[in-house]
């Protein structure tokens, strides 16, 4: 004897995954015009460019404004990018050397020579910092203090390889470094964070250094009113 119909609707069948667009796909639809393309490019990089010029900058109206120098530059000069490295690495590297230059305009460039084995002088103090105790709580913005009171060339290793989490390689090429440097300065840098928060830095070190929506669309916007007065690149 036959089974009676199952009464209930068939289970519906799960979609296939949307395969996200990479960002060498986009780079291609924006050299064919499609300038939308670089926006998109623009807000899913936001947070890291502003990472790598925050490894260089302190924090200031001139963050934003080398920000939008990079994409400008980048734009202009897609040409170059060969595919070599990641979009995301050779934008980077743009930002980065953006930063120093603005630096080095006004003399405030720390040295290689100058940094090395280089401790800020308030971490050397037995007496805690009052004014940090009280934002003691908030960990994301101590770690992000913290890192600014290094020398240059451990806080923009530690920004790329523990905040942005970038790869030793991909870290050294945006540095012009090679690897075993990268691995060094980490590791001094991991040891003045230690001893700049103590034992506070938990789970909370990816909060540090975010990029804010409103400063997102900020940047986006201004950087596409500049490239309304440009010729798509070739």
């Amino acid at each position: 004897m036959a089974s009676p119909a199952d009464p209930r609707p068939p289970l519906p069948v799960p979609a296939p995954p949307v395969l996200e667009t990479s960002d060498e796909e986009l780079v291609e639809r924006v050299r064919q015009g499609d300038r939308l393309a670089f926006e998109l490019l623009m807000r899913r990089n936001n947070r890291r460019v502003y990472r790598a010029v925050r490894a260089v900058l302190r924090e200031g109206a001139d963050v934003e404004e080398v920000m939008q120098q990079t994409y400008t530059l980048a734009f202009t000069h897609l040409d170059q990018f060969q595919g070599h490295a990641r979009w995301s690495t050779w934008v980077c590297r743009i930002a980065f050397n953006e930063a120093l230059a603005r630096v080095r305009q006004r003399g405030r460039f720390v040295s290689i020579e100058a940094s090395e084995g280089t401790v800020p002088e308030a971490w050397r103090s037995p007496t805690p910092d009052p004014e940090r105790q009280l934002r003691a709580r908030e960990l994301g913005r101590l770690v992000e203090e913290t890192i600014d009171g290094m020398p240059d060339i451990y806080r923009s290793v530690m920004i790329f390889r523990e905040i942005e989490g970038l790869t030793t390689l991909e870290t050294a090429a945006i540095l012009e470094v090679e690897e075993n440097v990268v691995k060094t300065r980490l590791h001094r840098a991991r040891a003045l964070l230690r001893d700049g928060i103590e034992r506070r830095i938990g789970q909370q070190v990816d909060d540090a250094y975010a990029f804010e929506a409103r400063r997102c669309d900020r940047v986006v916007a201004a950087v596409l009113a500049r490239l309304a007065q440009i010729a798509p690149p070739r």
